[in-house]
């Protein structure tokens, strides 16, 4: 297993290089890791099983398989107990698609080899504030999403098992026992209104999307036995949103735009919210921390230049953002997840 380096301490010439050489090779573990998804490794090792088991098991060839089964050993996701022979490790049990509550779907995604395409053309993005997917698909990620619906459907797939996941943090940590009528604005597949309503059973749901995100979610809801209390709305939130909500809920949503189209979201939502003395929004996103300590939010940010074309933010920067939108930030509630509760409610 590799040793973390504290890239601020102290380190020797000969230590720099070599934090230098894993940092460039990065996209090589990550390719790895992208196979032993697609395979779907981890779900085969219930117990040590040799590299040739495993290569017969999945159709490939067994030495290629036990290279990359080796350079993810030594980064911890797998633990190399004899020669050729592997076993799991809690890193690989988190990769695991056979069992709820992973983030093997996320991971998926940022390991596709699209993802890589994108990543190839970064330097765009830095040259023109732009989002490089636009360079390397020719459309905006929401469209490029909606035309190649495999990747759509992996990118949903995601996105509900991210929401699967961070859930119930965010419910363990804001309450919500006084909202009547709470609003999913781009909900999705409707997870987080499905764990919502299941924990109070009193407070009804709009899931709010466009039509071909939420073809799906009446089915999930009748599974989830909520469906008597779940509108399901289509539509464009940078036009309107539901006008019937007591607080309007978005989950990785504002950190997809920039602030003037971040601005248009929030203005609809204020306008909703004109005859609701009490409404709020509530964001849960990613707050950027000062400093040089490691944060997942400072490398999504960068997902969100070269993918939509938006941003991570720090605490200053939501409370400018709801300011210039006639909203003032009342509330920042971390969670135990990467995420943090962001209340902000009308001036």
């Amino acid at each position: 297993m590799t040793t973390v380096v504290n890239q601020h301490a102290p380190m020797t010439p000969e230590a720099a290089a070599q934090h230098v050489l894993q940092l460039a090779t990065g996209h090589i573990v990550a390719s790895a890791l992208s196979v032993a998804l697609e395979l779907r490794i981890a779900d085969h090792l219930s117990a040590p099983r040799s590299s040739a088991e495993l290569a017969k098991a999945l159709g490939v060839q067994e030495d290629p398989l036990y290279r990359v089964m080796r350079v993810l050993a030594s980064v911890g996701v797998f633990n190399e107990t004899s020669p050729r022979t592997f076993d799991a490790t809690p890193v690989s049990e988190m990769m695991r698609s056979d069992l709820q509550g992973t983030p093997y779907a996320m991971a998926r995604l940022l390991c596709d080899s699209k993802h890589f395409l994108v990543y190839s053309e970064l330097m765009e993005s830095v040259k023109t504030g732009k989002p490089a997917l636009e360079k390397v698909f020719g459309a905006p990620a929401f469209e490029v999403f909606e035309r190649d619906r495999e990747w759509g459907a992996m990118f949903n797939e995601a996105m509900t098992s991210f929401s699967a996941q961070l859930i119930p943090a965010a419910l363990d940590a804001y309450d919500m026992s006084n909202i009547g009528v709470l609003v999913d604005v781009a909900g999705g597949h409707g997870e987080v209104l499905i764990q919502t309503l299941r924990r109070y059973p009193r407070m009804r749901g709009i899931l709010f999307d466009l039509g071909h995100v939420i073809a799906g979610a009446k089915a999930r809801f009748a599974d989830a036995r909520i469906q008597d209390r779940v509108d399901v709305r289509a539509g464009d939130f940078f036009q309107d949103v539901p006008p019937d909500g007591d607080a309007y809920l978005m989950k990785h949503i504002i950190h997809d735009w920039d602030d003037e189209r971040a601005g248009t979201i929030l203005k609809n939502i204020r306008r909703a919210l004109t005859r609701k003395a009490d409404g709020k929004v509530i964001l849960l996103e990613s707050v950027i921390q000062p400093g040089n300590d490691p944060d997942l939010g400072k490398v999504i940010d960068l997902e969100m230049l070269t993918f939509p074309g938006g941003r991570e933010r720090t605490a200053d920067e939501f409370v400018a953002l709801f300011a210039a939108n006639d909203f003032e930030l009342t509330r920042i509630v971390p969670t135990k997840s990467p995420l943090s509760v962001i209340e902000a409610r009308p001036r």
